[in-house]
């Protein structure tokens, strides 16, 4: 619990009440690789403090060819906060890529906790800013930047997890075939 109270206390202080309030609805939980967390046409119910491991949220086309939009690693806030907001089924399945230790919650929890405490609103704000600011910064990235860019750019951001997870995630999660990523990294330092 002491690696998700140093994580949330970095995105927004939280005094002890709260933290013990946050301590009352996280459980701690395992994914095994290759699990889901939340599956597609599922409705979604929690998140997670993804503790340890890697996670993927992808989709796939209607040939079932399958692309990674995100690939979660530890430390990380998981769950498929679009159907937790919309109510909807999840289009956008979450998939452990190795084995992970998780904080789970439910999010109806969380959501009441907010209702009453600044604290916990002000910490929520502040994940989904997170997650806006990123999404369009990789969507730039994608746009603007040529393949070699990107890997770097990713490199720096997943440090490790090149030897932790199958090249051909990598790729999908970069846009590119797993040919022009063995290309790239022939190239690159």
């Amino acid at each position: 619990m002491e690696n998700l109270i140093a994580y949330l206390n970095r995105i927004s202080p939280l005094s002890e009440q709260t933290l013990s309030l946050m301590d009352s609805i996280f459980v701690l939980d395992n994914i095994k690789k290759g699990d889901y967390f939340v599956d597609e046409g599922e409705r979604a119910h929690e998140i997670a403090f993804l503790e340890r491991g890697v996670v993927r949220a992808f989709y796939s086309n209607q040939q079932g060819k399958e692309y990674n939009k995100t690939l979660f690693t530890a430390p990380a806030i998981i769950g498929s906060y679009g159907a937790l907001i919309t109510k909807e089924k999840n289009q956008l399945p979450q998939q452990a890529l190795t084995d992970c230790i998780i904080w789970r919650a439910r999010f109806d929890a969380i959501e009441r906790l907010s209702e009453d405490n600044i604290e916990i609103e002000r910490l929520r704000r502040k994940i989904s800013e997170h997650f806006f600011v990123w999404n369009e910064k990789k969507q730039l990235e994608v746009a603007l930047l040529d393949a070699t860019e990107r890997y770097l750019i990713f490199q720096k951001e997943h440090p490790g997890i090149e030897a932790a997870i199958p090249q051909y995630h990598i790729a999908s999660y970069l846009g590119i075939s797993p040919t022009q990523l063995s290309r790239i990294r022939k190239k690159t330092p």
